[in-house]
């Protein structure tokens, strides 16, 4: 199985509301998100290639465009925690490029949430 990935970043703000007020994620907060999206094939296309990387730009595109400093609680529906994200940014790209595999989304450094049907 061959696997290529691609990483896009963006900051926003979000507030997850439904948590009891003494922790942190109730509060308006933000993050810079780093997406990462997979692509998996048994075989490669005509050019040596699982998709060419240039062809996942409408991701960069789109989240620029409905995710870069925006507050997300405005954009998401559902809570705008990293594991809905990665949901949300999963059935974007499928639906473009059925050989996605999985997407991760990273809030900090050390905190990833990853969707993988």
């Amino acid at each position: 199985m061959f696997r290529i990935r691609k990483e896009f970043h963006f900051s926003a703000s979000h507030q997850l509301d439904h948590l009891p007020a003494d922790h942190q994620c109730a509060r308006l907060h933000g993050h810079n998100y780093i997406v990462v999206v997979e692509l998996a094939a048994e075989t490669l296309n005509e050019d040596g290639f699982v998709r060419d990387y240039h062809d996942l730009k409408p991701l960069k595109t789109y989240i620029d465009d409905h995710f870069d400093h925006r507050h997300l609680n405005d954009v998401m529906d559902g809570p705008s925690t990293a594991e809905n994200m990665a949901l949300h940014f999963y059935k974007w790209c499928h639906a473009r490029w059925p050989e996605t595999s999985a997407v991760l989304v990273s809030e900090t450094p050390k905190t990833w949430a990853e969707y993988r049907p």
